[in-house]
């Protein structure tokens, strides 16, 4: 009995949005969730509920000043983790507003969510990624008194299915004035 409730258990976690365990710190890379089996743990194949591309979009301005490529946008579903594909991207940042052509400029960051969900949950939840981005251009040299981060929850959410809903889902990354 108490191994089939923990497994009820595991199973209603994972439906309700995935591995609340798999959450880290913003300074170091996101987790991989993994799959318990009688033979041990592993990554699953297709994890649920992942997103495929980066967390962050960049704005035409940085992108041609930095030299850097767009990335796609979206973060997982209830999720403010950015993915280990993404330190590359907001490396390329760092180095840009640190001593390369955008120096000393000022970095705005926006984070946004996806339209399910109040509006207060969802303006929580676009600031946690906004300042998980923030958090980690800092931990990496950035200086936070040159980053400005904010949340406009699911304002501008456009989605109406899962993969439109997947794009609401990120932090908007714009030149400051």
């Amino acid at each position: 009995m108490k191994k089939a409730l923990s497994s009820l258990l595991l199973l209603t976690a994972a439906a309700c949005g995935g591995d609340k365990a798999a959450v880290k710190d913003a300074n170091t890379a996101s987790a991989v969730p993994t799959v318990t089996t009688t033979g041990g743990t592993r990554p699953p194949v297709n994890p649920p509920n992942t997103p495929q591309a980066s967390a962050v979009r960049i704005s035409d301005e940085i992108i041609k000043a930095c030299g850097i490529s767009e990335p796609n946008a979206y973060f997982a579903f209830d999720s403010a983790n950015l993915r280990p594909d993404d330190a590359s991207v907001l490396a390329q940042l760092v180095t840009c507003f640190t001593t390369g052509p955008l120096k000393g400029r000022l970095l705005k960051l926006v984070g946004h969510a996806d339209p399910r969900g109040a509006s207060d949950y969802n303006l929580a939840l676009g600031q946690s990624r906004s300042d998980a981005v923030q958090t980690y251009l800092v931990a990496h040299s950035m200086d936070k008194s040159k980053t400005d981060s904010s949340s406009r929850g699911a304002m501008d959410a456009t989605g109406t299915d899962e993969d439109s809903w997947a794009r609401d889902r990120r932090v908007d990354i714009l030149l400051g004035q």
